[in-house]
């Protein structure tokens, strides 16, 4: 089995800076993409951020700019640092990783349990 164990979050003020935290534990051969996903009141579950296996990296259009993701593969802890936040950043984000447990494994996809994020105007 795999853990998720998110930190960071909280509230803060339009224009301020946030640093959330994913630290992955248990069954790992190896994850091949961690990311951050977000989730507004009433709206889908979105693509934040995502870092694959390797360095290449991908933003949703809405935060390029704003946030960066960044990674420590040797301790499968992944981060993202928010800056110039905006209140439509407000949201539930979650981490994810999709990795292997074991050397020629399927691949499995693990979430955190999410963080509140609320960026005031």
């Amino acid at each position: 089995q795999v853990q998720l164990v998110e930190s960071g979050g909280g509230l803060v003020q339009a224009g301020g800076s946030l640093r959330l935290s994913c630290a992955a534990s248990g069954n790992i051969f190896s994850i091949n993409a961690m990311g951050w996903y977000r989730q507004a009141p009433g709206k889908q579950r979105e693509l934040v951020a995502v870092i694959i296996r390797g360095g290449d990296t991908n933003y949703a259009d809405s935060v390029k700019g704003r946030f960066t993701i960044s990674s420590d593969n040797a301790k499968n802890t992944w981060i993202l640092q928010m800056n110039s936040l905006k209140p439509e950043d407000t949201a539930v984000y979650y981490c994810n990783a999709v990795l292997l447990d074991r050397p020629g494994s399927l691949m499995w996809n693990y979430w955190g349990q999410g963080t509140q994020v609320t960026v005031s105007s």
